[in-house]
């Protein structure tokens, strides 16, 4: 009988550690609670937030800095949802899903410029 309600409560305890902790919703102390995301990472998702919840974990990854689609998935393995889904790499943009961050757009004169064109100025 007692081993009975030993592993019973330790089948609950197990099912409380793997508990979804969802980007969208979580107080920063719940982020921490994801193996992977510390005071740092967690602080970074609070603070981006306030701008507008994740859409998707595209969204995540193009709005914090220092998490890729490997490291997403990893989060994701953890616990870490977004809108209540698991890491998907379809939600990726296409630089993105291949490690890399988008680059700006460049503007002004600079940015369109015809090969053995002369220098503006000259």
């Amino acid at each position: 009988m007692i081993r009975h309600l030993f592993a019973a409560l330790l089948a609950a305890l197990t099912l409380n550690a793997f508990a979804a902790v969802d980007a969208n919703q979580a107080s920063r102390a719940d982020l921490e609670t994801v193996r992977g995301i510390g005071p740092s990472l967690s602080g970074k998702i609070v603070e981006a937030r306030k701008a507008g919840e994740f859409k998707n974990w595209g969204d995540l990854v193009g709005r914090i800095s220092g998490v890729g689609p490997d490291n997403a998935a990893r989060l994701s393995q953890a616990g870490l949802t977004v809108a209540g889904a698991p890491f998907d790499p379809s939600t990726m943009p296409a630089e993105a899903a291949k490690g890399k961050k988008a680059a700006p757009a460049k503007t002004g004169p600079q940015a369109v410029k015809a090969p053995g064109a002369p220098k503006a100025g000259n």
